[in-house]
């Protein structure tokens, strides 16, 4: 297939700069792939479209604040995306600089989460330093690899506390005005986020509250969680022409004993199994064998896209994606990607809000 199949054009206003005020008030599209109909309406009505009985499967990771800034020796600021620990100490993370970084310099990460460059920023940079680490060179396959020679989970610790949250490139904010955003640092986070590692929210589960959660379970619906930490390999651009020569990054998960018994159950009585989102569908895809999930750990490269036969999926909810991506691939083998294309036609027409922070979509 070739890459251009997945193309569309998007307004770049429908992009979503900002959450909806409450979280179930988004909007939601209704796919219907058998009838090949399409509804409007609010996400806070999907207990109308699910049954007793149906599980819900959701993606618990939790976003780390993982953004911070830092100064060089040559008083050069330094851009850090902290992606993941690769040793003791040692941490995968994308770079942004002006000039050439040099092996073994050291970098001052400062606790003021400011990309400001004037000089005073720079000199209240330099009297809050709150973590050193030492350039040891490219990473293997993407970006550097910084030793802050600290444990894992103090350097989490910082981050909580000091770190600004990793939002998408299409996400804008005030420019030169980094300072911690506690907006997004509340709700671009899910409120069942519980397993810390990830570098992107499971977008489809920010449209879920406490209440609605609550609301679905006294109806009958069950509710499971896994563990996707979202990492590169969700948002690498396709680049090959031909589809099936990207290749992804492998991303860690966890997928418990108790929702793989509820899956099994679930798949054995004839009752839906509907993943919020791509990462909880690509766990339960990644541990299927025939009609049954396995429990347990690992990494996962599974790159889904037309065809694609599902062994676990019966519908999922998912957000409105990015033209050519990994993500519109996926989508487009559960739903047909011709009728995909026509419902993203209509999303456009209807001003429905793209991407993260964007409205919703349930695929039946």
């Amino acid at each position: 297939m070739k890459l251009s199949e997945f193309d569309f054009c998007l307004p770049p206003e429908l992009i979503a700069q900002q959450p909806a005020e409450r979280r179930e008030d988004s909007r939601l599209m209704v796919l219907d792939r058998q009838n090949r109909t399409i509804d409007h309406l609010k996400f806070h009505q999907i207990p109308d479209l699910l049954h007793a009985g149906d599980l819900l499967v959701l993606n618990n990771t939790r976003v780390v604040p993982a953004r911070i800034f830092g100064t060089r020796h040559t008083g050069g600021r330094v851009e850090a995306l902290l992606v993941q620990e690769t040793g003791h100490g040692i941490w995968q993370a994308l770079l942004k600089c002006r000039g050439r970084l040099e092996d073994g310099e050291v970098i001052e990460f400062s606790s003021l989460g400011t990309s400001r460059q004037d000089d005073q920023a720079v000199a209240e940079r330099q009297h809050h330093t709150e973590l050193r680490a030492r350039l040891l060179g490219k990473h293997p396959t993407e970006g550097w690899l910084l030793d802050f020679g600290t444990p894992a989970q103090t350097l989490l610790n910082k981050l909580e506390k000091h770190g600004l949250m990793p939002l998408p490139p299409y996400i804008k904010r005030e420019k030169g005005n980094d300072i911690r955003n506690e907006m997004d640092m509340e709700r671009y986070q899910t409120v069942f986020a519980r397993e810390t590692g990830a570098i992107a929210a499971p977008t489809a589960g920010l449209h879920f509250s406490d209440k609605l959660i609550e609301n679905l379970k006294v109806q009958g619906v069950l509710v499971e969680y896994v563990t996707l930490h979202v990492g590169l390999g969700t948002f690498k651009p396709v680049t090959a022409e031909n589809v099936e020569d990207h290749v992804m990054h492998f991303e860690e998960y966890t997928l418990s004993e108790p929702t793989a018994k509820a899956v099994n159950d679930a798949k054995a009585e004839g009752r839906r199994v509907i993943p919020v989102g791509t990462t909880s569908l690509r766990t339960l895809e990644s541990c299927a064998a025939e009609q049954r999930v396995c429990d347990g750990q690992g990494h996962t490269d599974l790159f889904i896209y037309p065809p694609y036969e599902f062994r676990i999926t019966d519908a999922m909810i998912t957000n409105f994606h990015l033209p050519k991506s990994t993500l519109m691939m996926l989508i487009s083998a559960l739903a047909d990607r011709e009728l995909v294309l026509d419902a993203y036609k209509i999303a456009i027409e209807e001003k429905y809000r793209f991407f993260s922070y964007g409205d919703a979509m349930l695929i039946l």
